[in-house]
């Protein structure tokens, strides 16, 4: 199982998944290219003036800016802007992983902007007002934003995304049995609440009902 699928919730499933757009390895397409250019050309002309030893070092600089530029590329890939029908996560990092997510519930405005480049070559910046405890997601630059913004409102249409799982019927009004799945059911809620698709207010008043039940 891939990464963001060891993140989802269950009956949660990935909706889009982007990332930022190309454009931000210009800068340093660029530089490790120009680097590389200039290390080719003095090789050649060591080789001309002073044989293998020049041509050779060359080869062994050219390792720099290659692996310079394959780690900018890795970093880039590995930076990921998910959206669910539950949640948007935002996931960056290679090794260590830095995970954050907001649950579409709270998002309460989004503004984009694009530039007449970025009009041209389908990119810009998304802006996510959520409710007051989480602030602003910003995503800049990011690939085909207007997709992203649909994904984003076409989910937050759908009714019924985010509901907590129902307590199991009982037949014949078995309180024994009830009582004794209250632990599993409170249990179920931590890992909702620790996947942040219950605030802690929301944990603590199911708990508290459940509980009242013992």
């Amino acid at each position: 199982m891939s990464y963001v699928g060891n993140l989802l919730a269950k009956n949660e499933r990935v909706v889009k998944i982007s990332r930022d757009h190309w454009i931000v390895l210009l800068t340093t397409v660029l530089i490790d290219g120009l680097a590389s250019l200039i290390i080719v050309g003095l090789s050649i002309v060591g080789a001309i003036f002073s044989g293998w030893l020049v041509p050779l070092l060359g080869i062994l600089m050219l390792v720099v800016p290659i692996g310079h530029f394959l780690f900018r590329v890795w970093v880039w890939w590995n930076k990921q802007h998910v959206i669910t029908n539950l949640r948007i996560i935002q996931i960056s990092g290679m090794v260590r992983k830095r995970v954050s997510d907001t649950l579409l519930e709270k998002i309460n405005d989004i503004e984009t902007e694009q530039t007449a480049l970025g009009r041209l070559l389908k990119y810009g910046d998304i802006e996510i007002i959520a409710g007051s405890d989480s602030g602003i997601d910003a995503f800049y630059r990011l690939a085909d934003p207007s997709g992203f913004k649909k994904a984003l409102l076409d989910q937050k249409a759908v009714p019924g995304r985010l509901e907590a799982p129902a307590e199991p019927k009982r037949q014949g009004g078995d309180e024994a049995s009830d009582v004794a799945d209250v632990p599993e059911l409170i249990a179920e809620l931590d890992e909702l609440r620790k996947k942040g698709l219950l605030t802690d207010v929301e944990f603590q008043e199911k708990k508290r009902k459940l509980l009242d039940k013992i």
